[in-house]
């Protein structure tokens, strides 16, 4: 069974580019490409396995550190 997020993510424009800029950033650290990237297919709605497979990343890594990115994300993060 496909588990939902607890949060809501709503980016504005310029978050989205900027999110967007980090998920192409070849030399920055691999935690933070993935973030930015776990964040992006988030805010499209993905459930948290579909986002898992489509970076093939176990779910267990991320879904421990929603609160994390939700701390960091601040303002665009809701929780649901």
């Amino acid at each position: 069974m496909p588990r939902e997020s607890p949060f809501a993510i709503v980016l504005s424009k310029e978050e989205r580019i900027a999110l967007q800029a980090q998920a192409r950033q070849y030399t920055s650290p691999y935690c933070d490409v993935v973030r930015a990237k776990i964040v992006l297919l988030a805010a499209e709605g993905l459930s948290n396995d579909i986002i898992a497979a489509r970076l093939d990343t176990p779910r267990r890594n991320f879904v421990k550190g929603w609160t994390h990115f939700g701390s960091s994300l601040g303002q665009f993060v809701e929780r649901t």
